[in-house]
């Protein structure tokens, strides 16, 4: 009750403000633009705060936008107080005096700093939340999560809202794993999957979770888009990061970036190189039911996990005039990976009840190289926002995959299969984007992409030859493919203010051309089609840091890879899997409203969403008709699903060396469609929860306790169980904060796992595996020049913070 009288109380104030000057051309205007003082980025919804120099009334306010800029206008002449406040941040005052000779007054760059509170002795540095919301988006601050600091993206993402990753690494975004991974605002050159697995988290400053993009962005991906922001240091000069880690199960790695930072050009390059080694165990239980018998197949065993990644990137950005930027950016990589296990089995049927036994052996590996270039040009038309932006992606990626599988009575090989899969393909992409700031507040963004993708894909099949004790390629089950995607779009947006009010509406189409070649036997399937993707996102911004917003995306997930292949191809030795050329997209409608506020010292955000996925791709499993105890992977359009939930986080402080970050996600999820020609509908409650505690423990030491659950949940065949996680970390800063110490220990006490249940007319499966733990790293940085993690309280440097390519 106290929040909705606040709310219409400060709705009220602010219709008053307004009517106090209609024209508001007699009037002053106070501008500026508000910065971190560590990180030198700009803040977003910081409070600016017009006070009577008398009494410390409220005489009028603003917010900044998303560029840290407010503008404050309709000032009687007079002496007042600015004041800028954020929440954990020190705030900043001014005098100012509006006159009739200065009515419009530039307070420039506003540097503030996070707020510092004194604990007895130790002095106590206010820390602010690792997660953000902004209107479109969440943004991870990943130096705030000490805990994932050896790790990579997708570890960063276990401790943020709207994402959940499994025992194995794999990510998911509110419940699915189709999502678009962008580097620095650009195309992944990797899968979504292996470029949160490559990329070292110690080389990220910020991840932006977009659920709900707008039409300017590519809309593929059903969940939405995770953009990685690489580190880049803004200051003079040269500077540097250098970080090496060191763990258990032979776990090392390290990873740099230096850069020299001129007046108008800068210089860019860094390296890095991991292995992480995931030992574990499994167990599994298969019954096929065919009309004469059932056969039953299970094993028990050990196996590893592997990833090796290397990289080095470098570039250059030139400011070759006041209104001209360019940048250009590489990198290049390579990555090895795989899994190897011994696997115990045990095999029997109704009609042969004896049981057999024998050990299986798996051999699987994955490796290629990658690499690609961006170059951006940007020309601004001297007014502020006015600028074109043309921007170049090619992309290249090769992949070499092998399984070999071998069931042995000791030393005897009983059967034996190898499979084969490998091609490179290639990317192109050029984007033209427009826009035009117009009549104060108002905005258009206009833009062109076009995409143009080759790729080939060759696979076969070896089996065991007894007599000749060699592998022989099995024709039958060999094949190529060629694909060939071409897509082209048309993009506009509007945007405007009307007061604490703000609107965006956009509107972009697209046209895609897909080709895919099969050789064995030769055949050609053509994909074309226009879609079509509205977007609205609204907002209202309430005085002292509340702000409410709702928004609407229409999104397309386009099957992909093997998912179209006419073809029987062996996987493993009991898993083959067939595509399916006549796949529809899926279509999502995403809905989402939220607010944000804080309680005092409390900090509250609340999100409602509502997605629908049209056409839903599912994988289907069945009993493969051509073989003994092997099962039948394929995809098909199998119905819609419907996700309805909230997230909410609460960040305080219980102590004052107590910060508390507490996220949840909770939703109901349904799916409903023909399987097997019949109609089905499956449903479940799931939640997520993570509790964030950071305790500063002195001047230069801190620890971290995360504890993670995920509920179980129900897919269209199957269930899985929840899990729960705890992971802690402890930092120590030496030699003021030139080199930094955390040790991370992760799933503190084992209760990781993955456990999952599937069932149809003709089988039913039972899978379970963990991993070792717990897996301790040992991590060092050193932090060079304006890399150092700075906390002082001395005078503030006002210094240019340069142009960012984000």
């Amino acid at each position: 009750m106290k929040f909705t009288i606040t709310i219409i109380l400060i709705t009220v104030s602010i219709q008053l403000f307004s009517q106090q000057n209609p024209n508001g051309l007699d009037d002053g205007k106070v501008s500026g633009i508000v910065f971190d003082y560590d990180s030198k980025h700009t803040i977003e919804y910081a409070n600016i705060v017009l006070l009577s120099p008398n009494d410390s009334s409220l005489i009028n306010g603003t917010i900044t936008d998303e560029n840290g800029i407010f503008n404050l206008s309709g000032i009687k002449p007079g002496k007042y107080f600015i004041d800028v406040r954020f929440i954990g941040y020190k705030n900043e005052n001014f005098d100012i005096e509006i006159t009739e000779g200065n009515k419009v007054i530039d307070l420039g760059e506003i540097f503030i700093k996070p707020s510092a509170l004194e604990l007895n002795d130790v002095v106590v540095k206010g820390e602010r939340s690792p997660v953000s919301y902004q209107i479109d988006k969440k943004v991870i601050d990943v130096d705030k999560i000490q805990t994932v600091m050896s790790g990579n993206a997708a570890d960063v993402l276990r401790n943020i809202p709207s994402v959940t990753v499994d025992i194995e690494g794999n990510v998911s975004l509110r419940g699915s794993a189709n999502f678009t991974v962008l580097i620095d605002g650009r195309p992944s050159i990797l899968s979504a999957q292996d470029a949160l697995q490559q990329i070292p988290a110690s080389s990220i400053q910020n991840i932006e979770i977009i659920t709900n993009p707008s039409a300017k962005y590519d809309p593929e991906g059903t969940a939405g888009i995770i953009n990685i922001l690489l580190k880049k240091n803004e200051n003079l000069g040269l500077s540097g990061v250098i970080n090496a880690n060191v763990g258990l199960h032979k776990n090392y790695g390290g990873d740099f970036l230096f850069q020299y930072r001129a007046s108008n050009l800068t210089y860019l390059l860094g390296m890095d190189y991991n292995t992480r080694r995931f030992p574990g165990s499994s167990i599994s239980e298969n019954t096929y039911i065919s009309e004469s018998s059932t056969s039953y197949l299970n094993s028990n065993g050990n196996s590893e996990l592997a990833r090796i990644g290397f990289g080095i990137r470098g570039g250059f950005e030139f400011n070759f005039t006041q209104n001209d930027f360019m940048n250009f950016t590489a990198r290049y990589g390579t990555r090895e990976g795989g899994q190897n296990s011994s696997l115990n089995y045990s095999e029997w049927s109704s009609l042969a009840p004896d049981v057999s036994y024998y050990q299986n052996f798996t051999d699987r590996s994955r490796d290629g190289k990658y690499g690609g270039t961006n170059f951006t040009y940007i020309h601004n038309f001297g007014g502020k926002g006015h600028e074109i932006k043309s921007e170049f992606n090619f992309r290249y990626n090769e992949g070499d995959e092998s399984t070999l599988t071998e069931s042995r009575n000791g030393d005897v090989v009983l059967e034996g299969k190898e499979t084969t899969e490998f091609g490179p393909s290639r990317d192109l992409e050029v984007k033209i984007d427009y826009t035009l700031p117009f009549l104060g507040t108002k905005r258009i963004e206009a833009g062109y992409e076009a995409e143009l993708e080759n790729s080939d894909d060759n696979n076969a099949l070896y089996l065991y030859d007894s007599l000749s004790t060699q592998y022989i390629n099995q024709a039958q089950f060999s094949n190529s493919v060629n694909y060939i995607n071409n897509y082209q779009a048309l993009y506009a947006t509007y945007m405007d203010q009307f007061g604490n009010f703000g609107i965006q509406g956009g509107f972009r189409t697209e046209y895609g051309y897909r080709t895919i070649i099969v050789n064995n036997p030769v055949d050609e399937f053509v994909i074309k089609r226009w879609d079509y993707f509205p977007t609205l996102h609204t907002s209202y911004k309430f005085s002292e840091g509340t702000q409410m917003m709702a928004s609407y995306s229409r999104r397309i997930e386009r099957p992909d890879g093997w998912e179209l292949e006419p073809f029987i191809t062996w996987v493993d030795a009991n898993n083959v899997r067939k595509g399916n050329p006549d796949l529809l997209p899926e279509l999502i409608d995403s809905y989402e409203a939220g607010i944000q506020t804080f309680f005092g010292d409390v900090s509250l955000s609340v999100e409602l969403y509502h997605r629908v996925t049209h056409d839903k791709i599912d994988q289907v499993r069945s009993v493969y008709p051509d073989a003994d105890n092997v099962t039948l992977n394929t995809v098909v359009n199998i119905g819609k699903d419907y996700s309805t939930g909230s997230e909410f986080m609460i960040l305080f402080d219980p102590l004052e060396f107590w910060n508390l970050n507490f996220m949840a996600n909770l939703y109901n999820y349904r799916i409903e469609g023909v399987l097997y020609d019949e109609s089905f509908k499956r449903e479940s409650f799931n939640w997520s929860t993570r509790l964030n505690n950071m305790f500063k423990l002195g001047t230069n030491t801190q620890m971290q306790l995360n504890l993670n659950y995920n509920s179980p949940g129900v897919s269209s065949q199957g269930t899985w169980e929840g899990f729960f996680t705890t992971d802690l970390s402890i930092k120590q800063d030496l030699f003021e904060r030139l080199l930094s110490l955390t040790l991370q220990v992760r799933d503190l006490f084992g209760t990781a796992k993955q456990e999952y249940s599937s069932s149809g007319p003709d089988f039913y499966s039972y899978n379970y595996s963990e991993r070792e733990s717990p897996m301790v790293i040992l991590n060092a940085r050193i932090n060079l020049n304006n890399f150092k993690p700075k906390r002082e309280n001395g005078e503030m440097e006002n210094q240019n913070s340069g142009r960012e390519d984000y």
